[in-house]
């Protein structure tokens, strides 16, 4: 655990002990984490259908080209396809940026230290 999970969890520990939140009307029961508060309510019918469905907006199925085409970009720079598959890699952060999602960022420091601390 990182330390703002510790400082979480005993800030959590506390409120339970003082018995904040005993009055609320939903006190006691299990949260429904299928209600998902950020969609607007004229949207949500619409959302579980698609969800049920398992249908992936294009916007998240272009973010997760842009992330495997990063990681095997950093897995292989000297590759010959490198400066290819970063010319990929800005045309899919070009759609993402347009679509109003973060782009993919390739550093390579990164990559190379988190490919490393996943293969331990």
């Amino acid at each position: 655990m990182d330390i703002l999970e510790l400082i979480g969890e005993q800030r959590i520990n506390e409120a339970v002990e003082r018995g904040d939140g005993e009055h609320l009307a939903c006190a006691g029961q299990p949260l429904d984490l299928e209600e998902n508060l950020l969609v607007p309510v004229e949207q949500r019918m619409a959302f579980r259908i698609l969800k049920n469905a398992y249908y992936i907006p294009p916007e998240l199925e272009t973010r997760k080209e842009a992330v495997e085409l990063a990681m095997a970009l950093v897995e292989e720079p000297d590759n010959d396809a490198f400066e290819r598959g970063r010319r990929k890699l800005a045309l899919l952060n070009h759609r993402l940026s347009a679509a109003g999602l973060p782009p993919v960022t390739l550093d390579e420091r990164y990559g190379a230290a988190l490919l490393e601390n996943l293969s331990r």
